[in-house]
């Protein structure tokens, strides 16, 4: 993997590691555009229009199995060599988009 793969910053998206498999690629989350907030191969996919057959297919699915796809997926993250690979890896992604703590502030 090249440097410049780590630093590039694309528009409306930005760069992470994801699962693919039992694999670890390079993939972009969207900060703006139709997909704002998800995952996603190739950041021009974040601007494509959405296919609404699709999305009513998977919120069927999603209201059929969500329970049990959660299960499954909480279980995959907390044992995959994979999964904790990729909690190291996103760290510093993960700071860069959540809002810095405001200093000086009094709790009551």
């Amino acid at each position: 993997m090249l440097i410049r793969e780590i630093t590039d910053t694309v528009e409306g998206a930005t760069p992470i590691f994801a699962k693919k498999g039992t694999q670890v690629v390079r993939k972009y989350r969207c900060t703006s555009g139709t997909r704002k907030g998800r995952i996603v191969s190739k950041p021009k996919t974040c601007t494509a229009p959405k296919n609404v057959k699709a999305m009513t297919t998977m919120k069927k699915t999603r209201r059929s199995k969500g329970a049990t796809v959660n299960i499954r997926a909480n279980r995959t993250k907390r044992t995959s060599p994979a999964s904790q690979k990729l909690k190291r890896l996103n760290v510093g992604s993960r700071r860069r988009i959540t809002p810095k703590k405001r200093r000086g502030a009094k709790r009551r």
